[in-house]
């Protein structure tokens, strides 16, 4: 269910930009914009492993120096059918963790120093197998081809405005409503991000059902879900606020509900720890 509903985003995200697009710059402007877009965000995608690694000043863990959490990465990595993800532990107290790399072959977990002082082992492997199960399901180019697309709405409207503040045209066809592209200029960027927003939402909740099903039973996830809500309220994290998507919690304040929630990367806690309940029987 989780897939299909990231494929009916992807597909509103994809028209929207078609549909704006002709509004706000016409077919050249969509091509110029997403030409913009597609450039920085492969850049991003392929070299996602190492920035996210340097800027979190993440370290390598050695079998030697973490024996029990580098066999529990192993064990789940070989139960999802992907090669062992390289493993980081990040030198920050608040506890949280990420995965990172562009495929399966140049996967990434890194965990947060904070989340292995508070988490027990059955919580710890909730967490990896949250992790593993976002390598498996090609996270980072699902949220790259998003990025792209919303980056090239936004940026299709900052030319139109640019263009309309020295009476430039904004469409090639020439017969351009003017109030709907007002509209589509203010709109467009906030209901692209909304899109984005939920698609990241989308992936959490399949990466926690595929995370219970590698281990056999949600209640160790459940638990680290709360205990690592709690623990970043109290101790928010310094991870980008550009990668924040990646983290297994929001590293930087609880998810509001209503509207709120729609411009949130990820899910209420105490909603992904009732889905895991069913996460099993699906």
């Amino acid at each position: 269910m989780s897939t299909i509903k990231t494929g009916l985003l992807m597909a509103a995200i994809t028209a929207m930009l078609v549909v704006f697009g002709k509004i706000l710059g016409g077919t050249t402007g969509i091509v110029i914009a997403l030409g913009f877009a597609l450039f920085s965000n492969v850049i991003a995608y392929w070299f996602s492993d190492k920035i996210v690694l340097a800027t979190t000043r993440a370290q390598p863990i050695t079998p030697y120096q973490a024996p029990a959490l580098y066999a529990m990465v192993e064990r789940l990595s070989t139960r999802a059918e992907i090669p062992m993800p390289r493993l980081y532990v990040v030198p920050d107290m608040s506890p949280n963790a990420f995965a990172t790399g562009r495929n399966p072959q140049h996967g990434v977990v890194a965990v947060n120093q904070g989340l292995l002082n508070i988490l027990d082992e059955r919580e710890v492997e909730g967490v990896i197998a949250h992790e593993i199960a976002h390598i498996k399901h090609r996270d980072t180019l699902t949220s790259t081809i998003v990025a792209t697309l919303a980056g090239a709405i936004s940026a299709l409207a900052n030319m139109a405005m640019f263009a309309s503040m020295f009476g430039g045209s904004r469409s090639d066809d020439g017969d351009s409503n003017p109030l709907v592209a007002l509209l589509a200029m203010l709109f467009a960027p906030i209901a692209a991000m909304m899109i984005q927003f939920a698609v990241s939402r989308t992936r959490e909740f399949q990466a926690d059902a595929t995370a219970a099903k590698l281990v056999g039973s949600p209640v160790g996830l459940q638990r680290a879900l709360h205990k690592l809500h709690a623990g970043v309220m109290q101790r928010p994290g310094n991870m980008p606020p550009s990668s924040a998507h990646m983290c297994i919690v929001n590293p930087f304040a609880g998810v509001g509900s209503g509207l709120m929630k729609l411009f949130s990367t990820h899910p209420p806690v105490e909603e992904r720890i009732q889905r895991l309940e069913k996460a099993l029987i699906a």
